[in-house]
């Protein structure tokens, strides 16, 4: 399973539909792309249990949007440094390589620079950070913000 960092995301040659996740402590947010990679939308919130239960409620997710790729935040710290989070991404991404029945044989995985989406998130909506945590909205709108800003950055910016 190729893994892409940053540094090499030009590298990432996706196919299918790509589905943007934001792996947080409680929580993990997704996002979906279109099939042509023009324009990201909010899918959902799940709830985190263990990585096993995890992996298998994305199961479903990606079968019926077709998944082929997949966009995760990478949480570094506003310096560039690695934060505690990208251990926890690591993590995730070393247990989607264990399911090849899921994830696919050969699915490309991108590490995608996550600073401030949550902050993109906060000014784009106009309400309070605390109802859109409890109703699951903050982390579904933090993977769309990630992935769109991916989609924007490999396929439509020009140089």
């Amino acid at each position: 399973m190729p893994i892409f960092t940053p540094d090499k995301a030009s590298d990432f040659k996706p196919s299918g539909r790509i589905l943007g996740i934001d792996i947080g402590k409680k929580t993990i947010g997704l996002a979906v792309s279109d099939s042509m990679h023009r324009m990201s939308l909010p899918l959902k919130t799940i709830k985190r249990t263990k990585y096993t239960e995890d992996i298998h409620k994305l199961f479903h997710i990606i079968q019926e949007y077709d998944i082929q790729s997949y966009i995760l935040g990478w949480p570094l710290n506003m310096d560039g440094s690695r934060s505690g989070g990208c251990d926890r991404t690591e993590s995730f991404t070393d247990e989607m390589c264990k399911y090849p029945d899921i994830f696919g044989d050969n699915p490309q995985i991108l590490l995608w620079d996550e600073r401030l989406s949550t902050e993109a998130v906060k000014e784009m909506v106009d309400k309070p950070v605390n109802k859109m945590k409890e109703s699951g909205e903050l982390d579904s709108l933090a993977a769309h913000i990630i992935l769109q800003s991916a989609l924007e950055m490999l396929f439509y910016r020009k140089n």
